[in-house]
């Protein structure tokens, strides 16, 4: 089933006068169910491309499809439906709510959609047991470590049961032994759960444990291949 769709999709913006192209004609498929790491040097278009798979941004031409539905063109309110009902992000940086609990910084966005209090708390309970943290649960961020707090916001990322999980430089910030522990729970969530995985990265250690590699240059894609398990 393709999860994700891209065609001829397009990106420019201005600098001063000048038109920068940050993508240009990228028609790339991503199906249910693939772990994919998207990388590039800085300026290659993996941030763009990343904005755009998540609904951040709109192309400037071109058309993406998620579940067969055309997003391209959808207003910002539709969008925003999107966004938290279909993809789970992860980001560098955590963007944990540092006077909230790791419950309750879980819970939030499951509040958000409608859930109750005691709904949203009980499933931020299990998520925190799937991520190896139910003895942190009343932990606000500043008591965890940065590997702590990622798994925190991964168990955000999957609340309202996303069918996509984009992760931007989910590891930059971790060491060596944490960047494998949580690169290990994305394989087990692909795995086990069939989350469609997508991280942009600029580590090669860490997208050799993708299954599958897209590499930028240029805003173009210059290769695409699955990856061979060592």
């Amino acid at each position: 089933m393709e999860r994700i769709k891209t065609v001829n999709l397009k990106r420019s913006y201005m600098n001063g006068d000048t038109v920068v192209e940050a993508l240009k004609e990228i028609s790339l498929t991503i199906n249910d169910g693939e772990f994919v790491a998207i990388t590039g040097t800085s300026g290659s278009g993996k941030t763009t491309l990343m904005h755009l798979l998540g609904c951040l941004d709109t192309p400037s031409s071109g058309d993406y499809f998620i579940d067969g539905v055309n997003v391209s063109n959808l207003s910002d309110d539709e969008l925003a439906q999107i966004r938290n009902t279909k993809i789970g992000f992860v980001f560098q940086r955590y963007n944990l709510l540092p006077d909230l609990s790791a419950l309750d910084n879980v819970a939030l966005p499951r509040l958000y959609n409608g859930a109750t209090e005691e709904q949203a708390q009980q499933e931020a309970r299990e998520l925190l047991k799937l991520v190896e943290l139910e003895h942190r649960v009343d932990h606000h961020p500043y008591e965890m470590s940065g590997g702590q707090q990622q798994r925190v916001a991964i168990a955000r990322a999957l609340i309202n049961n996303p069918a996509i999980i984009l992760a931007d430089e989910p590891t930059g910030n971790l060491d060596t032994v944490t960047t494998q522990a949580i690169l290990d729970l994305f394989k087990k969530l692909n795995t086990e759960k069939n989350t469609t995985i997508i991280i942009v990265t600029h580590e090669d250690e860490v997208a050799s444990q993708a299954k599958r590699n897209v590499k930028l240059r240029d805003g173009l894609i210059v290769y695409d291949t699955l990856v061979t398990a060592s």
